[in-house]
């Protein structure tokens, strides 16, 4: 991953030096959060080995769900459990960055929610679990 924030973050480099743009409105506005999301996502894939299993997870996964699933219904909580699952590992994936910027060293509280952003994750996997099991089993 790059050193330079505005290569990862989406944003301009006016925006890492402290100066905040003006707010776009209407299209403009959902035009550079599209671009921003498709951003971290790109981050996220790169630095993050948990999310490209994940994805490879879901590109397997999601057929499987169509192909599986009785009803639209189960179709719907098969896939939708996998793309929660990516949901958390992303929300994880930015507390971690956030904690490593505040500062190497290590400390309590650091740990404490970088143990809890994992449990989420984990809590999530369960789910998957869960439902895949009791849909198909």
């Amino acid at each position: 991953m790059s050193d330079d924030p505005s290569q990862t973050s989406g944003q301009t480099s006016d925006q890492t030096s402290g100066v905040i743009p003006p707010k776009r409105k209407g299209i403009p506005r959902l035009i550079a959060a599209a671009r921003y999301s498709l951003a971290g996502l790109r981050a996220a894939f790169a630095s993050e080995e948990a999310f490209r299993l994940e994805v490879l997870v879901l590109v397997v996964g999601a057929p499987l769900a169509l192909w599986l699933g009785d009803s639209p219904v189960e179709r719907v909580l098969l896939i939708g459990s996998l793309l929660l699952l990516m949901i958390v590992e992303l929300l994880n994936t930015a507390v971690e960055v956030l904690v490593n910027r505040i500062g190497p060293d290590y400390h309590e509280l650091s740990g404490k929610a970088k143990d809890i952003g994992s449990a989420a994750v984990f809590v999530a996997m369960v789910m998957v679990a869960m439902v895949w099991g009791i849909l198909l089993l």
